[in-house]
């Protein structure tokens, strides 16, 4: 790191000990570095929401689901 730590790309190191808090530490780093400016939404316009067509949800046997582990946690 001595060699190739240069103003032009400097290193930058993150205390790890603990992980989440260097990893919040990283990411506020990273998005103080990157410059920001307001900018502001485009006004939308919508269309009338169409009626209802009396959607039915198809049986849960026809589907295949991922199961539920957090649930058990």
């Amino acid at each position: 790191m001595v060699h190739t730590d240069i103003v032009e790309a400097p290193w930058f190191v993150v205390e790890s000990d603990d992980k989440r808090r260097a990893r919040l530490n990283m990411i506020a780093h990273l998005l103080d570095s990157v410059p920001y400016r307001e900018v502001p939404p485009p006004v939308l316009e919508l269309p009338p929401r169409p009626s209802s067509t009396g959607y039915q949800r198809s049986p849960r046997d026809l589907r295949t689901y991922v199961p539920d582990h957090a649930a058990g946690l």
